[in-house]
C-alpha cells in the first residue's frame, strides 16, 4: 500500500528476506516512524546501539531518528510487514534495493536519494562485523 493511497497517512510493504540475507542497511528516517510484524522466520534487528532477535509473532517498533537496520538470521529466510507512518512514497526504494542485492545495481545510488526516500545511511560497525561473522 503506497503512501498516495492512504493520503499519507501511511506506506506498507511486504517483505521476503533470503536465508542469512540482510534486509536493510544501517539507517534512520528523520520523519517517519517504523513498524516491523515478523511474519515468518527470525530476523536480527539493529536498534540504535543494540541487536535484538527476533521470531514470527514480534512487533518491532522504530521512532524516527533512531538507526536500525534488520536482516534474516543464519539458516532461515523471513517474511515481514513494515509499515511507516506518516507515509512517504518508498516503492521506488524498493525496487532498486532489490536490484541491489540481487547485483544488479551498486548500493552507492541509493545514497543519492536519502531525502527522497527519508532514508539516511549511517555506519554501524558492529552490524556489519555480525553480519560478516555468519
Amino acid at each position: 500500500m503506497t503512501a498516495g493511497q492512504t493520503a499519507g497517512v501511511l506506506g506498507a510493504n511486504r517483505l521476503a528476506v533470503g536465508p542469512g540475507r540482510d534486509g536493510a542497511e544501517p539507517h534512520y528516517h528523520a520523519l517517519s516512524t517504523e513498524i516491523f510484524y515478523v511474519l515468518d522466520g527470525t530476523l536480527e534487528f539493529l536498534l540504535g546501539d543494540r541487536i535484538e532477535t527476533v521470531a514470527a509473532g514480534a512487533l518491532v517498533v522504530v521512532r524516527p531518528r533512531l538507526p536500525h537496520a534488520f536482516g534474516a538470521a543464519a539458516g532461515t529466510g523471513a517474511e515481514l510487514l513494515a509499515v511507516l507512518t506518516p507515509g512517504v512514497e518508498r516503492f521506488g526504494y524498493f525496487r532498486r534495493l532489490a536490484r541491489v542485492q540481487h547485483g544488479l545495481e551498486p548500493f552507492g545510488g541509493l545514497r543519492a536519494e536519502q531525502d527522497r526516500y527519508d532514508v539516511h545511511f549511517v555506519d554501524a560497525g558492529h552490524w556489519s562485523s555480525l553480519r560478516a561473522a555468519r
